[in-house]
């Protein structure tokens, strides 16, 4: 049997409501969002969801061919961020926001292992608005996180290396969902 504990951990409440519910507005507003092209199988389609990358300068970033430049911390982020730091004790250097629309919007199954990531220190997901699910599998095995406005989900450092995991489409009526992946890039 599948030991999902051992690579993750689920925080459902980091965040008090109200704050979250700020703190999803600003992020909605202020953030330059942006649906890049990716090619599958190759065909281009448009990500389906849209995307904006923080990070400290200097850094770059590459996931599925498509290249990010670093936009330059905001306030409410390094607040995030600055939190998210106390609670796993990692400094990180780069966020990847992304913006569910809706039930159509989606990330398929992936595992975040591109070289540029530091396999030796955990990734942090923030999830503000819709509840939205999270699948994981593992060594032939599916588990899934309903993922709350304000919730905090860590995937440990190595998680990248054992399992898999996505935010599936669902047909159900589903708002927005804001979630913020905090990540160490290294410098190259």
């Amino acid at each position: 049997m599948a030991d999902f504990s051992k690579w993750i951990h689920y925080q459902p409440q980091v965040w008090q409501p109200s704050e979250a519910d700020q703190l999803f507005a600003l992020l909605q507003d202020e953030t330059p969002w942006q649906q890049p092209d990716i090619k599958v199988f190759g065909k281009t389609y448009p990500v389906p969801r849209l995307t904006a990358w923080y990070a400290d300068a200097g850094l770059q970033y590459e996931y599925s061919g498509i290249a990010h430049q670093p936009l330059a911390w905001t306030p409410a982020l390094q607040a995030i961020k600055a939190r998210v730091e106390g609670q796993v004790g990692c400094g990180f250097n780069s966020v990847l926001l992304n913006l569910y629309r809706d039930g159509r919007d989606s990330n398929g199954w992936h595992a975040d292992n591109e070289p540029e990531l530091d396999s030796t220190c955990p990734i942090a997901s923030v999830s503000l608005g819709a509840t939205r699910r999270f699948r994981m599998r593992l060594a032939g095995e599916t588990e899934h996180v309903d993922l709350a406005h304000g919730s905090l989900l860590v995937m440990q450092a190595g998680a990248q290396q054992q399992m898999q995991h996505c935010v599936p489409k669902t047909a159900r009526p589903v708002g927005p969902r804001i979630n913020l992946t905090f990540r160490v890039v290294h410098r190259q």
